[in-house]
């Protein structure tokens, strides 16, 4: 079975999804992570993250794995555990450019249809329903408002120990800004599948979100027996 769990930033998918994930045995990726690896490789080799060329290069050269980890899935690359500086507000801040990049979205979206596989997978991130795995049975698209992402956001950071340079209100900016570019970039942008169910998490505990996610799926595995 494939799950697929759309939506903005910040509005929860990561956390639902391993939950889920581990409560079926089910593999998580979270393709999110997958795109900050590429703007970490970017920055890493003091490239412009509109330089799309010298970028796949440095992704060949290096190379992204995903492992799983005691907290979930481990990014590597270039064999180095990554996982703490994919998140820092930096990446944050520019891994819409890179990921709009359409030969970056191409290599990414080959490498998630990869993971998937022939597995039991709940992928997450801005394009799985409508692009990645369009046939997936289950498909989820988590909103939130941006004031409540922003909160989040700083406490991740803060539970991190990462060093927050930005009020919550410049932060909840940053997060409008991303998402009006998440959603108007020309290669698989961010939007609701015709057939995926919306849920709005901002008043809703984690555990009635995972809940809700946890029902969606009972029904099709019934449905398909």
């Amino acid at each position: 079975m494939q799950v697929a769990i759309d939506g903005p930033a910040s509005a929860g998918k990561s956390t639902v999804a391993k939950i889920v994930a581990n409560k079926l045995s089910f593999v998580y990726i979270d393709t999110g992570a997958m795109y900050r690896a590429c703007t970490f490789i970017a920055r890493k080799h003091g490239l412009d993250y509109g330089d799309e060329s010298g970028i796949l290069k440095a992704i060949d050269e290096d190379g992204i794995v995903l492992e799983p980890g005691e907290n979930g899935q481990k990014v590597l690359v270039a064999g180095e555990d990554v996982s703490l500086e994919i998140r820092t507000p930096e990446i944050t801040a520019n891994v819409s450019q890179v990921s709009a990049l359409p030969g970056v979205r191409s290599k990414m979206v080959d490498l998630q249809r990869k993971l998937a596989g022939s597995t039991n997978v709940i992928m997450d991130g801005r394009d799985i329903g409508t692009t990645v795995l369009p046939e997936a049975e289950v498909k989820i698209f988590l909103v939130a408002s941006a004031r409540s992402r922003a909160e989040r956001r700083l406490l991740d950071w803060q539970e991190k120990g990462i060093e927050a340079k930005q009020t919550l209100e410049e932060i909840e900016a940053d997060i409008a800004k991303r998402d009006y570019l998440d959603s108007h970039r020309e290669v698989s942008p961010l939007k609701k599948a015709a057939d995926a169910i919306e849920i709005d998490s901002t008043n809703l505990m984690i555990d009635q979100v995972v809940a809700a996610i946890l029902a969606e799926i009972a029904k099709k595995t019934n449905t398909s027996k």
